[in-house]
């Protein structure tokens, strides 16, 4: 399966993030906790009208046009761009408007349409939203559209190498195509007039890498509190009910939040899971042994990041008629990314340092004092900053 067909820079992208997280984060907060600075893949929704292909492509204009390799770049404060980036995240409208053209009329060539022939995208129009918080990313519009051959039945679209996760969805048909491309993916041949809806395994299997990809390497609040739970004790018991607990919570919330059942503002969210962080690792400090609240508390925590884990999803949707496979499959994408930081956590500590009698000392505290501070340097950020 693809999800498993990682390319090189992608895992480069993954111990980049374990490396902050051991070595980076001791000396400094240059890392922000702030949602904002995360990257979201781009969205395409397209239609037929009058033998014509329309595309509407929602995306952070300001990291592509900084030159970001979004499939490297983890938070736009911690890339090689980030101070162009900050630049044009500044810039009101009218003055990005001829970069955007600019860049769009460079960019577009590399995303191939094919239908029978190559297709080539026009510019249209563009919307560009007002500057803003600029902590927060804006989401610019770029209007295309492509000429169809005659007598053309499917289509199939090439997403660039470097430009980050894609989620394309079709309109206006019947049983229409909904997926998640990685860079350097080509979709399957869809249908144009309808009918190349995924089935409940594909929407499954292709969510996977959307829930992977936000915990390894994007979900550095969410790495730093799995963190808490190793360092707590390398034995397996406690680490079993800690990760049973957090899992459960989490996939109820991620579960009601993504149906719509139950809604709580990120400005409220993102604050408490910072404060979580910090919690969790002062408990390490200053706690030896697993009482049984120490369950019920990484439950009640779990509950808040999948608040967190919904907010991910609702910026671009799942497919309707797929929407529990996608949303199962975004889950245990989570759950294998979870696993693979305890797995890399222990590797590079635990296996070679956990039997050692000064561990929890020289290791396990500093480690989680470390974690601690982070969180209420987040929870500063995002409440008050």
């Amino acid at each position: 399966m693809r999800f498993f067909l990682f390319s090189f820079r992608r895992l480069c992208a993954v111990f980049r993030v374990f490396a902050m997280a051991f070595f980076v984060a001791p000396f400094g907060f240059g890392i922000s906790g702030a949602q904002g600075h995360e990257l979201t893949p781009t969205i395409i929704d397209f239609r037929v009208i009058d033998a014509q292909i329309a595309m509407r492509i929602r995306m952070n204009l300001e990291a592509f046009a900084a030159g970001m390799d979004l499939d490297a770049v983890v938070n736009t404060d911690s890339a090689e761009q980030a101070e162009t980036y900050r630049e044009l995240r500044l810039l009101a409208p009218e003055d990005l408007q001829p970069i955007a053209r600019n860049f769009a009329a460079d960019w577009l060539p590399s995303v191939r349409i094919e239908a029978k022939d190559s297709l080539p995208l026009r510019l249209q129009d563009l919307e560009l939203e007002p500057v803003g918080d600029p902590e927060i990313p804006r989401a610019t519009i770029l209007l295309v559209s492509a000429d169809l051959p005659e007598r053309a039945q499917h289509l199939t679209l090439s997403w660039p190498e470097g430009a980050g996760g894609l989620v394309l969805r079709q309109h206006d048909v019947e049983n229409p195509y909904t997926g998640y491309l990685l860079s350097g993916e080509t979709t399957p041949p869809i249908a144009i007039t309808g009918g190349a809806q995924l089935t409940g395994w594909e929407a499954f299997v292709r969510y996977i890498p959307v829930g992977f990809d936000h915990i390894l390497p994007q979900g550095l609040d969410h790495i730093l509190f799995v963190l808490g739970l190793f360092f707590f004790s390398l034995r397996l018991r406690p680490l079993l009910w800690q990760v049973s607990a957090f899992t459960l919570a989490h996939t109820l919330t991620l579960g009601l939040a993504t149906l719509g059942w139950i809604q709580v503002a990120p400005t409220i969210v993102e604050p408490l899971i910072a404060a979580s962080i910090t919690l969790i690792a002062l408990e390490n400090i200053f706690v030896r042994k697993l009482h049984p609240w120490r369950p019920v508390v990484v439950f009640g925590f779990g509950l808040l990041h999948g608040l967190g884990f919904a907010s991910v999803l609702g910026d671009f949707g799942l497919p309707v008629a797929q929407f529990i496979p996608a949303l199962l499959g975004f889950n245990v994408g989570v759950e294998l990314g979870q696993l693979t930081v305890i797995a890399i956590a222990y590797v590079a500590l635990g296996y070679w340092f956990g039997n050692h009698p000064k561990y929890r000392g020289r290791v396990a505290i500093p480690a989680s004092a470390t974690i601690a501070l982070i969180g209420a340097y987040w929870f500063v950020e995002r409440a008050f900053l």
